[in-house]
């Protein structure tokens, strides 16, 4: 098991000198413990190995909470928390590292299988987060929209992004967790009334992308 000081060592590269809230590292610790064991029962995700469960999961999900802060994504302006809605969350990414990095977010993980929907309230419940729901459903039927909106490692790529486009809301931003050669594609998904994406390419990976666009608010 890997302990925080480690996780905070492996996660370097994707926070660099970013202060982190003072208990990231030993909620992850407890995070990746119940990812594990749970993982061992039911398929949550294919990476096994401890370490790259850090690096490839964490990693990730937290290096697109720093380009989502950078980009403007967080209204920090305003008293009301932003909020987010994480589609096809799964066993919980980027959705709740997100969360645990900006930890005044409204987060609703959006998962239609029942047996990872009770993972992520496990998870919930172990880290005794606040303003967080698990909505066990299709996104389809969720009924709301969010000013940000994530999509990570999903199937049907084509039929899903226009679908998490839609939870947008105006001047909301969408961000993709994907391979430099799904940019085009996504690009084209989305179709008018987005501003031009911007990306930026997540350390350590084979041409991963944090892939950001902003709806338009209409005229």
């Amino acid at each position: 098991m890997l302990d925080a000081a480690r996780i905070s060592e492996l996660l370097h590269p994707f926070l660099g000198d970013t202060p982190a809230p003072p208990d990231l590292f030993a909620q992850l610790e407890t995070y990746l413990d119940l990812l594990l064991r749970w993982n061992a029962r039911i398929n949550l995700t294919a990476v096994r190995d401890p370490e790259q469960t850090v690096t490839r999961h964490f990693g990730e999900s937290l290096f697109a909470a720093r380009v989502l802060r950078d980009a403007g994504a967080f209204d920090s302006a305003k008293d009301v928390p932003s909020t987010l809605a994480d589609v096809g969350s799964g066993a919980g990414f980027p959705g709740i590292p997100i969360k645990l990095f900006i930890p005044n977010l409204q987060l609703t993980l959006i998962e239609s299988q029942n047996k990872k929907a009770t993972f992520l309230r496990e998870v919930v419940r172990a880290l005794s987060l606040s303003h967080i729901v698990v909505y066990c459903g299709r996104a389809e039927s969720w009924g709301h929209t969010a000013q940000l909106v994530t999509l990570r490692a999903v199937e049907r790529f084509g039929d899903v992004v226009p679908v998490a486009a839609r939870l947008v809301a105006p001047d909301g931003t969408l961000a993709l967790l994907i391979g430099e050669s799904q940019a085009r594609a996504a690009a084209c998904l989305l179709g008018p009334g987005w501003a031009s994406p911007v990306s930026r390419r997540i350390p350590e990976s084979e041409g991963r992308t944090v892939w950001l666009a902003r709806r338009r608010s209409p005229n």
